[in-house]
């Protein structure tokens, strides 16, 4: 007999990655390397789901959230989880809030994978006993009036029979004490440390969902702030820090006081794109949550829109009326040819300066970019640049789904017009990040829709408007959208791109 005998695959390796506090921006570039390359990814309630949206589109995702008193599966049922799906020869990455090693629990992971001769790496992360206080304005250390720093947890192993705190070491520890969890036992852990001869006037504060737009920040004396927390209904997930440094929070309080903080502010728009807006809403402390209602397909005929982008070097004038049909261009552009002289002397027309700045991404030249980013800015511009249009051959890169008032004005104006479909927009099906439960849970304070695509999509998810909520709009065809299906709009953007939207919410805001 030959051949050899069929062998079960080597181990992957498993990535213990700490997620961070909660920012998006807060996770280590290698922690999100691992995230990109990773087929199963293993993460947790505390992780911020747009993470997710790094992972490659056939990565299995598992979620093992476990919330106090609820959870999605025991620690043993994660560990058996690491060891299977890496003994199948899967790379895992197992994601986790904040530091994995700092009461994370990643120790325990690890020793399970090292027992079974499973290759694993920790991936450090910034852990909340940090940043929480950092981004409620309160320096963990200060010279003035510490230099030592304890951190506890207020949640412990619930088989022990009893606690391993030393609250009298703990309450005569000098310095500033942060603790991570354990809100829900915040009267039984004050008391303690009273009783153990704490200060009653040490100042505290507890920080809610740190580093995000949710961010809530409750202050108080050891004395009193146990009454507060049950009073407003404050709930996990906190970290707490008591000492002298939370008094700094006065004049080091710079999150909480961006323009946008605490705006709950829904983005739809493809999962690709909803970034650069999802980005610039939260730099200015907006809870962002994106709800992508369209995703953008090629277009059926590749054979057709491959021999137009063949004979682009033919035409007068490329007119580009969106960024997304730019990057369908020269995708397709460089596969046939290997140099970018090839689209020849062609010049090259960009409604918007979003479409522009994609263009120059290709190292490709912008030769007409219209005042205002709509089909009729975009005629005004060519016919003062030109003149007549007469006999002039141009080549429109769009969208399979447009309107036809540029088309029409154009070959009125004599234009030998050929129109390439670039792609196609098509409704989102799937909802990685659990948008879609937040939206219908929470609510929002504004919704921003970025073309009718996205209106019409949103429409069809059939949601409930929460009350209260405002509409703002990209430009004029967007908002004729939603007047047109019975919607108000409360603001539309100056200048019709994502800039401007960004302005349009800020001023939004600022009326409420």
């Amino acid at each position: 007999m030959s051949g050899n005998p069929s062998s079960a695959p080597a181990p992957g390796t498993v990535y213990l990655v700490g997620a961070g506090p909660g920012d998006l921006g807060l996770i280590t570039v290698k922690g999100k390397e691992c995230l990109e390359k990773a087929d199963v990814v293993i993460y947790d309630y505390l992780s911020n789901p747009r993470m997710l949206e790094w992972t490659r589109t056939d990565a299995e995702l598992i979620y093992v959230g476990k919330k106090a008193k609820a959870h999605t599966l025991p620690q043993g049922g994660i560990n058996e989880l690491l060891v299977e799906r890496a003994m199948a020869g899967k790379t895992v990455c197992r994601l986790k809030g904040g530091d994995p090693m700092i009461f994370g629990r990643g120790g325990e992971e690890g020793a399970e994978l090292h027992a079974a001769g499973i290759p694993f790496e920790i991936v450090p992360g910034i852990s909340s006993a940090i940043a929480g206080p950092m981004y409620a304005g309160i320096p963990v250390t200060h010279r003035e009036h510490c230099s030592q720093l304890t951190v506890f947890t207020g949640h412990e192993d619930p088989t022990k029979t009893e606690s391993s705190l030393d609250f009298r070491k703990l309450a005569e520890a000098d310095g500033t004490k942060v603790m991570l969890m354990g809100v829900e036992r915040m009267r039984s852990i004050t008391d303690a440390l009273l009783q153990e001869g704490m200060k009653p006037e040490t100042p505290v504060a507890l920080v809610r969902w740190a580093t995000t737009g949710r961010q809530q920040t409750l202050s108080g004396t050891l004395a009193d702030i146990a009454g507060k927390v049950e009073s407003s209904g404050f709930q996990a997930p906190a970290v707490a820090v008591f000492g002298d440094v939370v008094n700094r929070r006065d004049e080091l309080n710079w999150f909480e006081s961006k323009p946008l903080f605490g705006k709950r502010i829904v983005v739809t728009r493809t999962r690709k794109q909803a970034g650069v807006l999802s980005k610039q809403l939260a730099d200015l402390g907006a809870d962002v949550f994106e709800l992508p209602t369209i995703r953008i397909d090629p277009a059926l005929d590749q054979l057709g829109f491959g021999e137009l982008i063949l004979d682009a070097h033919t035409y007068d004038w490329i007119l580009f009326t969106s960024p997304n049909g730019v990057e369908a261009f020269f995708e397709l552009f460089y596969k046939i040819y290997e140099d970018a002289r090839s689209i020849g002397g062609v010049k090259i027309a960009a409604m918007g300066p979003g479409t522009a700045a994609k263009i120059k991404e290709y190292r490709i030249g912008v030769d007409l970019i219209p005042k205002k980013s709509v089909a009729e800015g975009l005629v005004e511009a060519l016919v003062e640049e030109i003149g007549d249009l007469s006999s002039f051959k141009m080549l429109w890169v769009k969208a399979e789904e447009t309107r036809e008032v540029l088309s029409k004005a154009l070959t009125d104006r004599g234009v030998i017009l050929d129109e390439a479909i670039a792609y196609r927009t098509v409704p989102e099906t799937t909802d990685r990040t659990g948008a879609v439960e937040r939206f219908r849970t929470e609510g929002a304070d504004v919704i921003t829709f970025t073309s009718s695509s996205t209106v019409e999509h949103f429409l069809d998810l059939r949601l409930p408007w929460p009350d209260g909520m405002k509409v703002a709009s990209i430009g004029p065809i967007t908002s004729q959208t939603l007047e047109e299906h019975g919607l108000q709009v409360d603001i539309e953007a100056g200048e019709y791109d994502i800039p401007g939207l960004v302005k349009a919410v800020v001023e939004l805001c600022r009326r409420r």
